[in-house]
């Protein structure tokens, strides 16, 4: 009953935030990037649905406790987990470090931002969960992890990565970053772009990672990533 009751607690916090950070978006966006009719209503209703309030016991328990031997990555913006949701979809849950610089409506605000975006070649923002100290993500999984672990690999693992998937890959990736610069309102500059932020799927298409996170961070916060497997 009390990990019942502390899963409802962390999911109506997540979704009160929600619809407030909703309501100051629209109160203090600017009339000229913003629509202000029912259009800016509707875009807010997608928003809330596309934005999964995950509970902290739902995802401790999915990454078996944030297990060290669950662990794919370490960087600047935080650790890494691999995790197993109850309806068996694998996720990369990612536990922001303390150096964020925003608070709980400026998290929430953010990722509702980039959980509404939908690209081939951008990696997917399912949700998240607050949960007193804890800001947490939740991605898709990669099957292939990074883009820098293919080329630093092993020489037989190099030579499976023809120049023909070599090019695939790098329009893919520009593909994503034109989207995120050029073509979606408010536009988002990734700051950060490097092999081990550009994951690979099952079919080495390439996904761009962590666009959007700067906003979170100070400009000078680090970006270095370590043993990056499977996601960003």
């Amino acid at each position: 009953m009390k990990n019942s009751s502390s899963k409802h607690r962390s999911r109506s916090t997540f979704r009160s935030m929600m619809r407030l950070s909703f309501s100051c978006f629209r109160c203090f966006s600017s009339s000229s990037d913003i629509p202000t009719d029912n259009a800016l209503i509707m875009q807010g209703l997608q928003v809330l649905q596309n934005v999964h309030a995950f509970s902290f016991n739902e995802l401790k328990v999915a990454t078996n406790g944030f297990r060290s031997s669950n662990k794919i990555g370490e960087g600047g913006f935080g650790s890494v987990y691999k995790g197993i949701l109850q309806d068996g979809r694998m996720v990369a849950v990612k536990m922001l470090s303390a150096g964020s610089k925003q608070g709980d409506r400026e998290f929430i605000s953010e990722i509702a931002s980039v959980s509404n975006i939908n690209h081939e070649n951008l990696v997917k923002l399912h949700g998240g969960c607050i949960d007193g100290p804890y800001k947490i993500l939740v991605y898709d999984y990669m099957e292939n992890g990074s883009l820098a672990q293919t080329l630093l690999g092993s020489e037989e693992k190099r030579a499976k990565f023809r120049w023909e998937t070599r090019r695939e890959i790098s329009l893919g990736i520009a593909q994503g970053l034109a989207y995120i610069h050029e073509e979606i309102k408010p536009r988002i500059v990734h700051r950060d772009i490097k092999a081990s932020n550009i994951l690979l799927d099952q079919n080495l298409c390439p996904k761009v990672s962590d666009f959007g996170l700067s906003k979170l961070f100070p400009e000078d916060f680090t970006h270095v990533s370590t043993r990056v497997a499977g996601t960003l």
